[in-house]
């Protein structure tokens, strides 16, 4: 690897530990960069600034420091050219990263003695009126009030197969199952197949459980009424009028992610499912351990 960039968090200041990974780079006689906009807002020192389409084609791997939806921007942006992603969890769930941020320096040391691997992810390829999107996690169409309810009859490859109407409809990846359609009642989708999972939220009519789909049955959904918004992995990028058409197919082989033998990450993962389903605040969770842990825990904070 001669050249590794760097994706951020365009809000968070993440400056130690771009520190701690330039450090790292210069010891190993690997090119730091990272966008110009970054570089210039950070002022770390060891940054190369380069422009987004430099950034996203000519690396050998990616460091993304934030949460998970900078980890799927990281994603999405090296999709023409995928190269492993690691993802550094600095936000407030972090379910997708491999690494928190105290782990850094670890996960750094791990990659250097070859003590990682790659996982191969897919993604959705979205088509609609307004071009071509990808989609790591989800595609959500999503109610927007006094709009009316998303009504949508589902087709699978080019079958017709029912009608949803419902608050919103969540088109998921398997690693984006325990993302919105997991909150809307979603079952749990190993990361390791492949396919689409279509989910209604709130559904008052029609199809009302969850449909995994395999990766070549491509969906079309045709909107009858409502005109809701569409997010792609969280980001909104639209609105459908009704008689509008979304197809959706499914991409293999779109995305890699660097995972650090012997990590606790998958462990973490599991608490943090577990803990999405407590009727407690992250606060007040902290109330409940004993004293001393809970200020180291203030402490880390």
């Amino acid at each position: 690897m001669s050249r590794m960039g760097l994706v951020l968090h365009p809000g968070r200041d993440c400056s130690p530990a771009v520190g701690q990974v330039a450090a790292w780079t210069a010891a190993h006689d690997v090119e730091l960069v990272a966008s110009s906009d970054d570089v210039a807002r950070l002022g770390v020192p060891g940054l190369t600034p380069v422009t987004v389409e430099e950034l996203a084609g000519t690396c050998d791997g990616i460091i993304a420091l934030g949460g998970d939806g900078t980890l799927l921007g990281a994603m999405r942006l090296v999709s023409a050219r995928p190269v492993p992603v690691l993802g550094v969890n600095f936000g407030n769930l972090g379910f997708l990263a491999e690494v928190e941020g105290a782990d850094l320096d670890a996960a750094l040391s791990a990659m250097a003695d070859g003590r990682s691997t790659v996982e191969v992810r897919g993604c959705l390829v979205v088509r609609h009126v307004g071009g071509e999107s990808l989609a790591f996690n989800d595609a959500v169409l999503a109610r927007v009030p006094g709009e009316g309810m998303v009504e949508a009859t589902l087709s699978v490859a080019d079958r017709r197969y029912g009608h949803y109407r419902c608050d919103s409809l969540i088109l998921a990846t398997p690693m984006g199952s325990t993302a919105y359609s997991y909150a809307a009642g979603g079952p749990v989708v190993s990361p390791g197949i492949e396919g689409i999972l279509v989910t209604p939220s709130a559904p008052l009519s029609g199809i009302s459980r969850s449909v995994l789909l395999g990766p070549g049955e491509p969906l079309r959904l045709e909107l009858t009424a409502g005109r809701p918004a569409v997010e792609l992995d969280g980001v909104l990028t639209g609105r459908l009028e009704p008689s509008e058409v979304l197809e959706v197919v499914w991409r293999p082989d779109a995305g890699r992610l660097v995972r650090i033998d012997d990590s606790a990450a998958a462990d973490r993962r599991r608490v943090k499912l577990s803990l999405l389903d407590l009727p407690l605040l992250p606060q007040e969770l902290a109330e409940l351990l004993p004293e001393p842990l809970r200020r180291r825990v203030a402490d880390a904070d």
